[in-house]
């Protein structure tokens, strides 16, 4: 059989009989000789088959495209005219003494030189997947879990598997149903992650567990989510944040050393709150110059109500952002900066263009100008440091609104204007709300089992809104790889946790009454931090969507094309469920 792989072959081989296995990526008749490259998941060599090998030659003449051949023959150095250096193989080709066909194949339905549609790339994903790059990027994935296995075993964390068949955790997402055939009626749920399994391991003294895991939330998708993901999960005893972020930052930074040659340095610590007041977004792209600057102070005093009114108000904010070289953006672009920030709720977008500030008021141009009097002017040209050439463009309104709107409108002038600068730009974001209010009562901004950064109950009770939680996220180029935090290990925290939440003592016992009832039985002190695989790969490699590193995705709809799914239930099999449907079975699933 096999005696190496096509893409490993180099001049060491030269003159030694090999017997190769894999697909024609291309074959070309020149003048009585046949070329073929041939590929597998390694990389691509050429063999070279002449007529005086008259049945490989015959044979040879007649493969096409993704044929799937055996090839027997010689290893050669090819002229030095011919070398490609391009190719890992490029010094080298095969002369072939054999060559038999293992499968045909007929025309294919991808095109291997044009864009192909995402539907079309998942229903044949199998032919999809042998293009080099979605191959070289399943082993890349394949490389990093090989290195994070290595690395956490070498700090002595265990692989310990737990359960995909359990309750609902309250992880902020619809739970994935699956129906108990013994236990009439009732559901297990699909885990959105292991959270109170790997608390509970470290309740059972495991100290330091890690597990590869696949994870399920039924929510709406896009470029970075999937109905299922993997999450490499870490949990710890004994160590407080400060030694789950510097295990982890080590073991990133060796993902990047090891694969990428890259040296990501130290990684810096920034509080949520100047996050979100800088960058308007919890995960800020550092590479990104543009920064949100608050000039309420400077507006306070003038009668124009659209700034004014929010710079008066303790819940409004009013901010800018200077964009370098932006006095050279068109109206049009402009109005179609404020159509962006209007699908976060912004009401328009205010702007001030800075073509020469020696001319002063006459240097200037925007339509708000007249509402504004030397001394705003003034302060707002010096809080956000304006030049020559640069344009304002400002947020008005409630706080949210505006962090939202203008954090967005950071990211897009980013990408337009190509202002991004350097590669990499990690970084941790710490000290976050503990909680948060929606719909007149407090949420869990994180989990309901992350702690407090004050362990006094009496504190967190007295002002539950201004707490902060002991957790952590890591971020890099605005991709949030990763998020953890210190575990409430107290029945008595866990409890006042779930009182603010409004989670009664008895949904709370008939939800996680397993959970308390652990905590009573000598809890160590413990941490954690789970990173998105998917999205750490799609980073690493430069993919646009996680789907790209993910051997079979779904579509944005949860589907998948290739095998169907979901389907229908038989009748037969509802019936051992207990389970009816308001969908008619004899109608097409379409026409609902």
């Amino acid at each position: 059989m096999r005696t190496n792989y096509c893409g490993k072959i180099d001049t060491k081989y030269l003159d030694q009989t090999v017997t190769l296995f894999g697909w024609v990526n291309k074959r070309r008749d020149l003048g009585g000789v046949v070329f073929i490259d041939l590929r597998d998941r390694e990389g691509i060599v050429q063999v070279v088959v002449d007529p005086d090998t008259a049945s490989a030659f015959e044979t040879a003449s007649s493969v096409r495209s993704e044929f799937c051949l055996s090839v027997a023959g010689i290893v050669r150095a090819r002229p030095s005219a011919q070398v490609n250096k391009d190719m890992s193989t490029g010094a080298i080709e095969i002369l072939a003494k054999e060559v038999t066909i293992i499968n045909k194949a007929p025309a294919l339905p991808l095109d291997w030189n044009q864009e192909n549609s995402e539907e079309q790339r998942l229903k044949y994903r199998y032919l999809d997947l042998r293009r080099p790059l979605m191959t070289n990027r399943l082993i890349f994935r394949s490389k990093v879990t090989s290195i994070v296995r290595r690395f956490l075993e070498d700090n002595d964390f265990l692989d310990i598997e737990t359960p995909i068949l359990t309750k609902a955790t309250p992880e902020g997402a619809r739970d994935y149903l699956v129906p108990s055939r013994t236990h009439k009626g009732e559901f297990f749920a699909l885990p959105q992650s292991p959270q109170l399994f790997k608390q509970l391991l470290m309740m059972s003294g495991m100290d330091k567990y890690y597990q590869i895991v696949k994870c399920f939330r039924d929510e709406d998708l896009r470029a970075d989510r999937q109905p299922e993901f993997t999450q490499i999960d870490i949990e710890t005893s004994f160590l407080d944040a400060g030694g789950v972020m510097e295990i982890t930052e080590r073991l990133v930074k060796e993902l990047f050393q090891k694969l990428l040659k890259v040296d990501l340095g130290n990684f810096p610590h920034m509080s949520f709150a100047e996050a979100m007041r800088r960058f308007g977004s919890d995960k800020p792209d550092l590479r990104n110059p543009l920064e949100l600057t608050d000039v309420a102070s400077a507006l306070t005093h003038i009668e124009f109500k659209v700034f004014s009114g929010p710079a008066n108000d303790a819940n409004g904010r009013v901010a800018a952002i200077c964009v370098p070289g932006g006095a050279s953006l068109s109206r049009k672009q402009i109005d179609q900066y404020g159509s962006f920030v209007g699908v976060y709720g912004a009401k328009g977008l205010a702007w001030i263009k800075v073509n020469e500030l020696a001319k002063g008021l006459e240097g200037l141009q925007s339509p708000i100008l007249k509402f504004l009097d030397a001394v705003a002017i003034d302060a707002i040209l010096s809080a956000t440091k304006a030049e020559d050439g640069d344009i304002l463009l400002f947020g008005a309104g409630d706080y949210t609104t505006v962090t939202e709107a203008l954090g967005a409108l950071r990211i897009k002038l980013g990408e337009d204007l190509s202002l991004l600068q350097g590669q990499w730009k990690p970084l941790w974001v710490v000290d976050f709300p503990m909680f948060e209010e929606a719909d007149g009562r407090l949420h869990a901004l994180h989990h309901p089992f992350t702690a407090p950064s004050d362990s006094s109950i009496e504190k967190l009770s007295n002002n539950p809104k201004e707490a902060l939680s002991n957790a952590y996220d890591m971020v890099l180029n605005g991709v949030e790889l990763g998020g953890g935090s210190v575990r409430i290990h107290t029945m008595e925290m866990q409890a006042k946790v779930f009182e603010l939440l409004g989670i009664e003592s008895e949904e709370a016992q008939e939800k996680f009454g397993f959970l308390l009832e652990a905590l009573k039985y000598g809890t160590p002190p413990h941490a954690g931090l789970a990173f998105g695989l998917d999205r750490l790969v799609m980073l690493m490699v430069g993919a646009d969507s996680i789907r790209d590193v993910m051997a079979f995705p779904k579509t944005n709809t949860a589907a998948c094309p290739l095998t169907g799914a979901p389907g229908r239930a038989n009748p037969q099999q509802l019936k051992e469920l207990s389970i009816a449907t308001l969908i008619d079975p004899s109608k097409d699933a379409g026409s609902e």
